[in-house]
């Protein structure tokens, strides 16, 4: 059974040093891309193959680790976004059986994310683009992105939002007072981050862009960054906000929901339960979850679904989604078929 997984991460040395020279940056996560992590953000070849393989993953979605290009200048970010996906496209171009692409977008000039976005997908045949959330200090519901969000809805492609570490002030309330390193992991992988881009998530919708563009189709990882256990309460949007359908609805109709590595049936059945076996992808959150052992494979062989809900689950969602073809690999593997 061929498995795809569609959130799995690089950086370049290029962003890396963009990175560093602003005055944002990656606004205090760098020490999270450091010794093995580090090493796998920057290998696009055999290394990452071979874990791929050991991992029993077939094909990985290339996108670039928080928070992308949003915290750069907008000049600079449309430069570094052109010279990104070009070095997708050409590691797509070497191994095109093992490796597909998200696009990175310079969210900072959004008339060119627009753009960038269309190129990608038009010319270098991308499955959609990857978002950090927030662009430094406008959510992604800023009229601002419109023409982006306008863009994937005309090509029929899906937006993954990714998190991102929240704002500075709401970090000072609600994620400080703890030493600096504890800090920056409540705000970030412990709890932060996955509120941050389930909150973008309900901004989209309380802001009218699923009407705008029902066709929109948002990823969320995490199992849904915490937006789906909550479904009932946010119901109740409805009551006080101008909606035109209910919140359930935009859930079951505008989101794909992915584990990001987090292999939890438990998880996996109360989404099944909300949004039903044809709108869960899988991915793996390559390196940052990456552990020896087959975790990938054996998460899906041991998942309480039938054979039809595993290959939905494994490719089948992401090739509907992204109108891609679900011909068989040509590469040879050895990998068991759950």
């Amino acid at each position: 059974m061929k498995l795809i997984a569609i959130e799995e991460h690089f950086v370049t040395t290029e962003i890396r040093a963009a990175w560093a020279a602003s005055s944002i940056g990656q606004e205090g996560v760098a020490g999270f891309d450091r010794g093995d992590i580090e090493e796998r953000l920057n290998d696009l070849g055999q290394g990452r193959i071979a874990l791929m393989d050991e991992g029993g993953v077939d094909v990985q979605v290339l996108s670039v680790t928080t928070p992308a290009l949003h915290n750069l200048e907008p000049e600079e970010s449309v430069t570094l976004a052109r010279r990104t996906n070009d070095l997708v496209a050409a590691t797509i171009a070497n191994h095109p059986t093992r490796f597909q692409g998200f696009a990175t977008l310079p969210t900072a000039a959004p008339a060119d994310a627009a753009l960038e976005l269309e190129r990608c997908v038009q010319r270098l045949g991308f499955a959609g683009a990857m978002l950090c959330g927030r662009t430094r200090e406008k959510n992604l519901d800023h009229p601002d992105l419109r023409p982006l969000f306008a863009t994937a809805a005309k090509l029929g492609v899906p937006l993954f939002v990714h998190p991102q570490i929240p704002q500075r002030a709401v970090r000072d309330v609600y994620y400080s007072g703890f030493g600096e390193l504890t800090d920056t992991a409540f705000a970030t992988f412990a709890l932060g981050w996955h509120y941050e881009a389930g909150i973008q998530f309900v901004r989209l919708m309380l802001a009218g862009v699923f009407d705008q563009y029902p066709d929109l189709q948002i990823v969320l990882g995490h199992w849904g960054e915490v937006v789906l256990f909550y479904l009932e309460r946010l119901n109740s949007l409805a009551r006080v906000a101008e909606l035109q359908r209910p919140v359930s609805d935009y859930v079951r109709q505008n989101l794909y929901v992915t584990p990001s590595g987090m292999w939890s049936q438990s998880y996996l059945q109360r989404t099944l339960e909300l949004v039903g076996p044809e709108r869960i992808l899988f991915s793996t959150d390559y390196p940052y979850q990456y552990r020896p052992g087959g975790g990938a494979r054996s998460f899906l062989t041991d998942a309480a679904l039938s054979i039809e809900q595993k290959e939905l689950f494994a490719h089948g969602n992401w090739e509907r989604l992204t109108h891609s073809s679900s011909s068989p690999r040509s590469l040879q593997t050895n990998q068991q078929t759950p």
